[in-house]
């Protein structure tokens, strides 16, 4: 278990919390949510040790153990993977190092057998002789293949240094579990696998993500940070979304009667306070007016921006025609003898492990990387745009967004339109002039989606579009690609977004491609197709906690 009590924060005048009082208890997973800049992963650090807040106090109960999903990538640079992991319980990794240090002396005291002793019967209380096959079973589900184990962390590659840290952060049955971000760099067979170890797993799960469908998987409870306040929901995310949508409108729906009310009130005593046979009546509204308040409604800190692709024309039949489409990216095979036919209509998620293949193919669509064998051909009414994984050379300037925006607006038009475009994506006021280089990742993606609605395509391809997005972004995009009426290209590693964009999903595999017209989660169950629901359930077949 482990609560807040009285937890309070702010920087300068602004509030991050106030009074926070909650309890997390064994046996349940709270999706912690809320707004870019809400202070979820602020919070976290208060919960983990790593921050002080300005008043109040942590609780965590006796002898438990909280763990972590470290954010730095370097920390553990000079560590082998093993030895990384391991490190996520660091009491037990002590003793295993005091262990291995006793038994690697020569000579072996009696004082040595002693302490040995002591330490053996540590390691058996914590679990010590089934660590290397308990971190074997975390590393595999996360998709570490057992040669990259003895590798040195600062030999991996980005995406799995985080993908170790995570099994640091799950190692050793921690009795609270922190996780901020955790699907950030995994595909879709390690997002399931940890679906299914957190929906097992016995303590405390305290996670924020921006991803909806992990939140709908695993989450028992939602602790929603809005108004400086954390409110407690029981339930899963669309659970919390429909409770407080309903209860934002109850709220709206009161106070409109209220105000009703106070107009008739009104005009009552405005049109007979001077009427003698009326005063008395007049006097008693006035009085009753007096004690009609309306609610403070203060305003959320939850903003969507305004996505809607218009396309200038729509499609004529022909689309886009593949055939035998090949490259290779610094030797090795990223295409293979792709050949593929985009109709009328498609909303195609291309999914699959190696998310090299689909980014080359997308640049190769777009323009951007020629072939080496095969052919393609858009059709001729197709105008296109293309949302790159990789977008900080359009940022790499000293332009503000004022000025960044105006290169893709019309040429008739000038900065009020560039400045109501970017209000709409949520840079208002000031924030339009802020300079392109200093914009986070959030930030780029939403100037980037500006960009790609400027240009009026009726083919769209994106290249994992939802990355750095908050939760209110992704579902201002998701709807805007729900209602867009052409042809949509795209990957994307969010389970929820795919099922309800596409109407067909191309699986790149070793072997080729496969390809069914039919939504994602009926992809998923339909038990003829082998490639990918084979590989979410070889993510899940060791799985023992």
């Amino acid at each position: 278990m482990i609560s807040a009590s009285n937890v309070a924060l702010a920087y300068g005048k602004r509030i991050i919390f106030k009074d926070v009082n909650i309890k997390f208890t064994p046996g349940n997973c709270y999706g912690l949510i809320g707004a870019n800049g809400s202070g979820k992963s602020t919070f976290l650090r208060i919960l983990s040790g790593e921050m002080e807040p300005d008043k109040g106090e942590i609780i965590v109960g006796a002898r438990q153990r909280v763990a972590v999903l470290n954010q730095d990538q370097f920390a553990f640079d000079e560590e082998t993977v093993f030895n990384t992991v391991i490190m996520g319980y660091a009491r037990l990794y002590k003793i295993m190092a005091e262990r291995e240090a006793i038994y690697a002396k020569p000579d072996f005291s009696e004082e040595d057998g002693i302490r040995s002793s002591e330490l053996e019967g540590e390691f058996a209380e914590m679990n010590g002789y089934e660590a290397e096959s308990e971190a074997a079973v975390l590393l595999n589900g996360l998709g570490i293949p057992e040669e990259m184990r003895s590798k040195k962390m600062k030999e991996l590659e980005g995406g799995d240094k985080v993908r170790v840290l995570l099994a640091q952060a799950l190692f050793g049955n921690p009795d609270v579990l922190l996780l901020d971000e955790p699907t950030n760099h995994l595909d879709l067979k390690s997002i399931s696998w940890l679906e299914e170890y957190l929906f097992r797993f016995p303590n405390t799960v305290i996670v924020v993500s921006h991803d909806r469908h992990f939140l709908n998987q695993v989450c028992t409870h939602v602790a929603d940070i809005d108004f400086g306040k954390i409110q407690l929901y029981v339930g899963n995310y669309d659970f919390w979304y429909q409770a407080s949508q309903m209860q934002f409108k109850q709220r709206q729906d009161e106070n409109r009667k209220v105000t009703d009310k106070t107009n008739e009130l009104k005009a009552f005593i405005q049109r007979f306070s001077s009427n003698a046979s009326k005063a008395k009546q007049a006097t008693s509204r006035k009085k009753l007016l007096e004690k009609l308040t309306l609610d403070d409604m203060p305003i959320s800190s939850r903003k969507y921006p305004h996505v809607a692709f218009k396309p200038e024309r729509p499609c004529g039949d022909i689309i886009l025609e593949i055939t035998g489409l090949s490259k290779a990216i610094d030797g090795s095979p990223a295409l293979n003898d792709l050949t593929l036919t985009v109709r009328k209509g498609d909303k195609i998620a291309f999914v699959g492990g190696n998310s090299l293949a689909k980014t080359t193919l997308f640049q190769i669509l777009a323009g951007e990387l020629e072939p080496d064998s095969g052919a393609f051909r858009w059709g001729v009414t197709i105008t296109r745009s293309y949302f790159p994984k990789e977008n900080s050379a359009y940022f790499d300037n000293d332009l503000n967004l004022v000025e960044w925006l105006g290169q893709f607006s019309p040429p008739t038009e000038g900065e009020h339109f560039a400045r109501g475009f970017l209000g709409k994506m949520l840079f208002s006021g000031d924030e339009a002039m802020k300079k392109t280089r200093v914009l986070s990742g959030g930030e780029k993606v939403r100037c980037m989606l500006s960009r790609m609605m400027l240009v009026g395509a009726n083919a769209l391809i994106l290249d994992e579009p939802t990355n750095h997005l908050d939760l209110e972004s992704i579902t201002a995009l998701n709807n805007g690609l729900i209602a867009f009426p052409e042809v949509v290209l795209f990957s994307s590693h969010d389970h929820e977004f795919i099922d309800t964009v596409a109407n067909r999903i191309v699986e790149i595999t070793p072997g080729g491609i496969i390809d069914r017209a039919m939504g994602f989660e009926e992809y998923l169950n339909d038990g003829a197709i082998a490639g990918f629901r084979d590989e979410l359930c070889l993510g899940h077949q060791d799985l023992n906690l």
